[in-house]
């Protein structure tokens, strides 16, 4: 596999200081993955994962190149590296800032993989870019959560209070779909995943939507009544779903479960060898526990 040629690449020797020095941190992701503005500039933030002694000889098999987000999917690939070295894997992990070049990158064939985003994103991107990237295997979901700005309680809201949203279609869609279940507005019938602001019906309260780009909702916290972000974007606020979000998608929602973020590859390069150990490895109990223990909530495993 390629090995990857961008970026600021540092040399990690223990990767568990990985996880801690970016949770004060993108996506991607997604989002995955959720899609904030393209930025043209990469992130110097690079790491290669490198598969030094594992406790015993392994045969080496190759070098894996992923472009990712930086919370929460640079981490849970961080945790990955040390089953994957032992395994005879290198695991190199490049963070990017933006959701547009680690599209771009994969389908150059410059890296192998990337991980930040989800699937409705991934669709909407090749349609409008031409590009020709797959799903090779869903990891792991963000669930939106409704966080506290200026008030404290959904329970205090009232006329003219401002709700800041993503302004995304896919992040949009599933931030009006939250405010509906909690009663606040009310959509058009058979607007669903795809709803923007003019397919509300109702105003149950009259409170005013300001619509951002994706990376910007949690700067409006001093400043709107309340806040709407997806996983990785209240991580990097220093929220969780589990102890701060006033409401949140629940786990068997439509939205959670059409939003898995996953690893995209470019087409054909789907079962390659270690694109499926990649994955099997992403998906192994270990990560799982990992996931669950870390993130309270803010990123559920998708097994």
């Amino acid at each position: 596999m390629k090995k990857n040629l961008i970026g600021k690449i540092v040399s990690l020797a223990a990767t568990t200081a990985l996880a801690g020095s970016l949770l004060a941190g993108c996506g991607n992701t997604a989002q995955g993955g959720n899609a904030p503005a393209p930025s043209e500039e990469i992130s110097e933030q690079s790491v290669e994962i490198t598969a030094a002694d594992a406790g015993e000889e392994v045969e080496f098999k190759g070098t894996i190149t992923v472009a990712a987000s930086q919370t929460p999917h640079s981490e849970i690939l961080a945790e990955a590296a040390k089953i994957l070295k032992e395994q005879g894997w290198d695991l190199q992990v490049t963070v990017f800032d933006d959701y547009v070049q680690p599209n771009n990158v994969v389908e150059a064939e410059e890296f192998d993989a990337n991980y930040f985003q989800h699937i409705p994103y991934l669709n909407s991107f090749n349609e409008e870019q031409g590009t020709h990237l797959v799903n090779a295997g869903g990891i792991h979901y963000e669930p939106f959560g409704i966080y506290a700005g200026t008030k404290d309680s959904l329970d205090d809201i009232a006329d003219g209070d401002e709700i800041a949203i993503p302004n995304d279609t896919t992040n949009e869609a599933r931030a009006l779909l939250l405010l509906q279940d909690n009663g606040i507005i009310t959509l058009k019938e058979g607007a669903g995943l795809t709803a923007t602001v003019n397919d509300i019906e109702t105003y149950n309260v009259q409170v005013k939507i300001i619509e951002l780009a994706a990376e910007s909702v949690k700067d409006a916290i001093p400043d709107a009544a309340f806040v709407i972000l997806n996983g990785n974007y209240a991580l990097e606020a220093g929220l969780s779903v589990g102890q701060d979000a006033l409401a949140y998608e629940s786990n068997d929602s439509t939205a959670a479960q059409t939003y898995v973020n996953v690893i995209a590859v470019k087409e054909g390069h789907e079962n390659d060898e270690g694109i499926v150990a990649l994955v099997e490895v992403l998906k192994s109990d270990a990560i799982t526990e990992f996931i669950n223990s870390t993130y309270d909530g803010a990123v559920v495993p998708f097994n």
